[in-house]
C-alpha cells in the first residue's frame, strides 16, 4: 500500500471512528431504521427520576410493548441523592441498572440522562436536549409531568417538555437532528395536584391484564420501592420487609392494587367511555393521562389508533 493509499486509508478509518465505535451501532442503527419503518407506534415517557415513568405508566408500556410497539422511558436525572444512605455516582449507577432491569421486564427500552438529581433547570441545553430525544425516537406520543407539582425536577421536567412540543418541528433549532414532521401528542401523567388547576383525565387505560407485569417493573426498583428512597430509613426496610424478596413483593403488589384500584374509581367515567358501561365499570386498576394543548390535538379517532388496546366503539 503506498502513502496517498495509506493516507486515504487513514482518512476513512478516521471518519468511521467519529461516527461509531463499534459494529454494534451500525447494527444499531439499522435496527433503528427497521422499527421506523414497520408502521408500529413510538412512544417516549420523561419522568424526573429513574422510577417516575415506571410508576406512572409502567403497565400502559407493558400494554404497547405486548402489541410489538416501541416504548422509551427517559429519566432525566440520573438520582444520585434519591436515597438516605447512598449518594452519587454509586447510587446513580445503582438506579440507573434498576430502571434498565425493570424495562427489559417490561419490554421496552430506557435511558437515564447524566443531569444530577435536584439540580435540573429548564435551560436552553436542556431543552435542545430534549427536543433531540424526542426527534430521535421519531415520537408519535410523547409524555411528562405537569408543570404544578411538588418537585422541582418535576415541574421543570414538564416544562422542558412542554417547551419541545412546538420546537420539535422547527427545522433550524436543533438543526443537526432532523425536525418531526408531524408535531407527537402530548401527554401529562395523572397527579393529585390541585392548585392552579386539578388533573383532568381525558383517557384512562384498564391495566388489569398486565397489573403483574407493572408489579414485576417496580419489583426491580429496590432503591426506592423497598428501601424508601430520599426519605426512607432502617426502619422503613423493616415496614417494607426489604430482606426478604418474596414477602416485599407480596407486600408491594397490595399496595400497588390499592393505589391503581383507586385510579380506576376515581377516572371511572372515562373508562366507560373508552371501554363501554359494562367493561368500563368491571375494570379493577388503570392508568390516566391528560392531553397537553402544546402539541397535536387528537380526536377520539386519533386516540383509538394511539391507543390501539381499546375496544372498538
Amino acid at each position: 500500500m503506498n502513502r496517498l493509499n495509506v493516507l486515504g486509508h487513514g482518512l476513512v478509518l478516521s471518519v468511521v471512528a467519529m461516527i461509531t465505535t463499534s459494529l454494534g451501532v451500525w447494527v444499531m442503527a439499522d435496527e433503528t431504521k427497521a422499527e421506523e419503518d414497520d408502521g408500529k407506534l413510538r412512544i417516549i415517557a420523561f419522568g424526573a427520576h429513574p422510577d417516575d415513568c415506571e410508576f406512572k405508566m409502567g403497565g400502559t408500556a407493558a400494554k404497547w410493548a405486548a402489541l410489538g410497539h416501541h416504548v422509551k422511558l427517559v429519566s432525566v436525572t440520573n438520582g444520585d441523592i434519591g436515597h438516605w444512605r447512598m449518594a452519587g455516582g454509586p447510587l446513580a449507577k445503582r438506579r440507573t441498572a434498576e430502571v434498565h432491569e425493570a424495562a427489559k421486564r417490561l419490554g421496552i427500552t430506557a435511558e437515564v440522562l447524566d443531569i444530577h438529581d435536584g439540580e435540573l433547570m429548564p435551560t436552553l441545553e436542556n431543552r435542545k436536549k430534549i427536543t433531540r430525544l424526542i426527534r430521535e425516537w421519531k415520537a408519535d406520543v410523547v409524555f411528562s409531568h405537569r408543570p404544578n407539582d411538588y418537585h422541582p425536577d418535576h415541574r421543570y421536567t414538564a416544562i422542558l417538555v412542554q417547551d419541545s412540543g412546538y420546537m420539535v418541528a422547527v427545522p433550524f433549532f436543533c438543526p443537526d437532528t432532523p425536525p418531526l414532521k408531524r408535531n407527537p401528542v402530548f401527554l401529562y401523567y395523572s397527579d393529585g395536584f390541585q392548585k392552579p388547576n386539578p388533573f383532568e383525565a381525558d383517557i384512562a387505560v384498564s391495566i388489569d391484564d398486565v397489573f403483574h407485569k407493572k408489579i414485576d417493573a417496580i419489583d426491580a426498583l429496590e432503591s426506592q420501592v423497598y428501601e424508601g428512597g430520599a426519605m426512607g430509613s432502617e426502619e422503613t426496610m423493616r415496614q417494607r420487609l426489604a430482606d426478604d424478596p418474596v414477602a416485599r413483593r407480596e407486600k408491594a403488589e397490595q399496595n400497588w392494587s390499592r393505589s391503581a384500584a383507586r385510579n380506576a374509581d376515581r377516572y371511572r367515567d372515562m373508562l366507560v367511555k373508552w371501554y363501554g358501561e359494562e367493561q368500563g365499570k368491571a375494570v379493577k386498576y388503570a392508568e390516566a393521562f391528560g392531553i397537553c394543548e402544546y402539541g397535536r390535538r387528537p380526536n377520539q379517532a386519533d386516540l383509538r389508533k394511539l391507543f390501539p388496546f381499546f375496544p372498538e366503539p
